[in-house]
């Protein structure tokens, strides 16, 4: 019997990563929204020569107001899409009811297409057609291609994105609040965020650490570099 078991070829066994959107796609882009857009405004008002304290006052002002409001708008545009999805497979729900037999033959159509012969299509159907939540789920992952039971949760996506915005707005003004009124050093703790995001990403991504890593920090170099020039040009004409 083991040598039984030993002859067997191994079993090849593999998971998938969450791609669904629940919670990595509002972190990711909250990260990196909080780094970008107080780095901007930092450098905008340092840019036109403003002291240590007014540019701590616009970091702060600027990673409450864009953390709520990135926690807020994801909270809402997850919640309108479930409540979308939701009404649609709600009209999925009742055309099923209304018309088992036609939705019978949709989904016979939908086997054949993907190879089975019509004896196997009719009975797979059936079998599905008479667990009436089964048949709503495949229906609408074949029309609507979403799956009703997966969807991402609104309270998490609006969390995640408020926390990581937060923690990512708050790296381009560490050196100020550590004493250091340098513009030059938050800039440089900007650049190596943006580097270090863009290598994580790419990470997940399994794309090229270093292409990811340049492509975020050129976006965010051009955002910097456009805002800080608004921000000095101001400055001049205003002093």
């Amino acid at each position: 019997m083991a040598r039984e078991s030993a002859a067997q070829p191994p079993r090849w066994d593999h998971g998938h990563r969450d791609v669904s959107g629940g919670w990595l796609r509002p972190t990711v882009f909250g990260a990196v929204d909080g780094l970008v857009t107080n780095a901007a405004l930092i450098a905008g008002v340092g840019g036109g020569g403003v002291n240590r304290h007014a540019v701590i006052l616009t970091g702060i002002a600027g990673l409450v107001a864009g953390a709520f409001s990135m926690g807020t708008g994801e909270y809402v545009s997850v919640t309108n899409q479930n409540e979308l999805v939701a009404a649609e497979v709600e009209v999925e729900r009742q055309m099923h009811v209304r018309f088992p037999e036609d939705e019978q033959i949709e989904l016979e159509k939908r086997f054949a297409s993907y190879g089975a012969d019509a004896g196997t299509a009719r009975k797979m159907a059936a079998a599905v057609q008479s667990d009436p939540e089964l048949a709503v789920r495949l229906h609408a992952r074949d029309e609507l291609g979403i799956d009703p039971a997966g969807l991402p949760s609104a309270v998490l996506a609006g969390a995640a994105s408020l926390v990581a915005f937060s923690l990512g707005a708050l790296l381009p003004l560490l050196p100020y609040l550590l004493g250091l009124a340098s513009l030059l050093a938050s800039m440089c703790v900007t650049g190596i965020a943006l580097v270090a995001g863009g290598v994580f990403v790419g990470r997940l991504t399994g794309r090229p650490l270093a292409t990811s890593g340049i492509r975020q920090l050129a976006l965010g170099a051009v955002a910097i570099a456009v805002t800080f020039g608004i921000g000095a040009l101001v400055g001049t004409s205003v002093s």
